[in-house]
């Protein structure tokens, strides 16, 4: 399914008007914003909570070549000058400092960080903490950052007790189930109640894009009971396999206690949809970073 959000150049300022999302469900939860030349998306229930959160796109940033424009990662081989500019782009598009910016280092398995006031700047003015693929915080004005590039962003947002969250949860962060991990320790860390939070699965992969081996098919049969199998792999025979990350991480979610209503699925895929978004496979990991960003505000 196409929708178009536009993009072009009009006398020097980007507009949205002839931008083609590709939408892998009739109703998509997103929302496109645009600030400026700088587009990024939303999700409508965390905009509706009031959350100050964003998802970039490749548009608006300065990055040139495979990483244009809005490369958001310091080691995909930009100069430092131009990471730092988009960042400085997409958190007045968003609404928060830059500087304040919190990243993970991620590597793909389940570590998740506690947040505070001191940690600001950790990835933007100083090395951030490495092998961290969750952030949480329940304090105002600390940004979190996530990246991505095919992988799965999962956003939580507790509106009682005033706690935001992310983890980026690749094929191995789901096996690990790193969102059902996220969701107790809220619940453990901050008294959280899984039916309270509201959660997203944001741009990523779609099962149509993102063909795995058997040894990963066999990983998802090891944590799914039979009969969902065929709802997350489609065996395409000769040892290969359609993986549904998003499915997946949605039946991981509910399992956890988040409510069905309480869950959001982006359903854009950042394969289909490669010149707005970045995607690994379909660069040939030639692509710059994608950023996920979410800050309690005060009020």
């Amino acid at each position: 399914m196409r929708n178009s959000a536009g993009s072009s150049l009009r006398k020097g300022r980007l507009t949205m008007k002839k931008i083609e999302w590709k939408y892998k469900r009739k109703k998509p939860s997103v929302n496109v914003r645009q600030k400026d030349e700088v587009v990024y998306l939303t999700f409508p229930g965390l905009e509706k909570a009031g959350v100050c959160h964003g998802f970039s796109t490749r548009l608006g940033g300065v990055s040139k070549g495979d990483l244009s424009s809005m490369n958001l990662s310091f080691t995909r081989g930009d100069q430092e000058e131009n990471v730092q500019e988009n960042f400085r782009r997409i958190a007045d598009a968003i609404g928060f400092c830059a500087e304040d910016l919190v990243l993970s280092s991620q590597v793909h398995e389940t570590r998740i960080r506690k947040v505070t006031a001191e940690n600001r700047g950790e990835g933007i003015l100083r090395p951030a903490v490495p092998g961290i693929d969750g952030l949480v915080t329940n304090e105002k004005e600390v940004p979190l950052y996530t990246s991505y590039a095919d992988c799965v962003p999962l956003l939580f947002f507790d509106p009682q007790k005033q706690v935001i969250a992310m983890a980026h949860s690749g094929w191995r962060g789901t096996v690990a189930k790193i969102g059902e991990k996220m969701v107790h320790v809220m619940t453990e860390e901050y008294g959280s109640r899984p039916e309270d939070i509201l959660a997203a699965i944001g741009p990523s992969i779609c099962r149509d894009c993102y063909e795995v081996s058997e040894d990963v098919a066999e990983a998802f049969r090891q944590i799914f009971l039979p009969e969902a199998w065929t709802e997350i792999l489609e065996d395409k025979g000769e040892g290969k396999y359609q993986l549904d990350l998003w499915k997946a991480n949605e039946k991981i979610l509910l399992g956890a206690g988040i409510l069905p209503e309480h869950l959001e699925v982006s359903a854009l895929c950042t394969c289909c949809n490669s010149a707005l978004l970045f995607s690994h496979r379909a660069s040939a990991g030639r692509r710059g970073n994608l950023g996920c960003f979410m800050c309690l505000k005060e009020e």
